[in-house]
């Protein structure tokens, strides 16, 4: 049986430290029309904001999942489908690697039924995330293919993300790690902000990941993307 994200083109990623554009509720957040909520940030994370945001969540009919920072946020909630647990394989600090992943599995019981990792290619050195984990972003389009390959027929990786987190990335790159892989999904986050910009990636990744457009703009904006991933679905198709 194929995993959830294989019939996906659409992600809202929430940030639990950050707040909802005015006027918007976790309801119209959950009706946007996406096809999934994942629940995650990298910085200023707890368990406690964690669980706030799967509780305002967990009662509408849209599939929900943490993305963990670090092991300190994991929760254990069966409102949850599920975890999406990244391990940056452009990282400097192999602690993004396999070093809190060890951690995890050395101080807790992993639900292993319900926790699946995403090879992520982090491109934007001047996100968040390049900097917490020294990720060297100076990749081609070549390295980037060689990257998902890898992580793919190497390490089994069932999903491989191009973040560009902050700003929109550049296609080419993304379609050649589109080319590279047989089987994994390919996600891509970064610079998302209306039709255009998710129809264009989506021509590429098979998931469209919007993050910080939601708490920025709102979910009438997100739900522009999320029209702009589908139809490139059904364009591909």
């Amino acid at each position: 049986m194929s995993e959830a994200w294989t019939d996906w083109d659409h992600i809202v990623k929430v940030d639990p430290d950050k707040e909802l554009a005015p006027g918007d509720s976790f309801e119209d957040v959950c009706r946007t029309g996406t096809d999934a909520l994942e629940i995650g940030g990298t910085l200023d994370m707890t368990e406690e904001k964690m669980q706030a945001v799967i509780d305002a969540c967990a009662k509408y009919d849209v599939a929900l999942y943490q993305e963990p920072s670090n092991p300190a946020v994991v929760v254990d909630d069966d409102a949850l489908d599920g975890y999406l647990v990244p391990t940056v394989f452009n990282a400097g600090d192999v602690s993004w690697v396999v070093g809190a992943h060890k951690e995890w599995v050395r101080l807790d019981e992993i639900d292993w039924d319900r926790t699946f990792t995403e090879a992520y290619i982090v491109l934007n050195p001047d996100a968040s995330v390049a900097e917490l984990t020294e990720a060297d972003c100076d990749q081609t389009a070549e390295d980037v293919a060689a990257y998902a390959e890898l992580a793919e027929h190497m390490f089994g990786q069932p999903i491989v993300y191009i973040e560009y987190s902050g700003t929109f990335g550049d296609p080419e790159k993304v379609k050649a790690a589109s080319e590279a892989l047989d089987e994994a999904t390919l996600f891509y986050g970064g610079g998302i902000h209306d039709y255009e910009s998710a129809n264009t990636m989506a021509q590429h990744a098979d998931v469209i990941v919007v993050g910080d457009l939601l708490h920025e703009e709102g979910c009438e904006a997100v739900e522009e993307t999320v029209e702009g991933a589908t139809d490139a679905t059904a364009q591909r198709i």
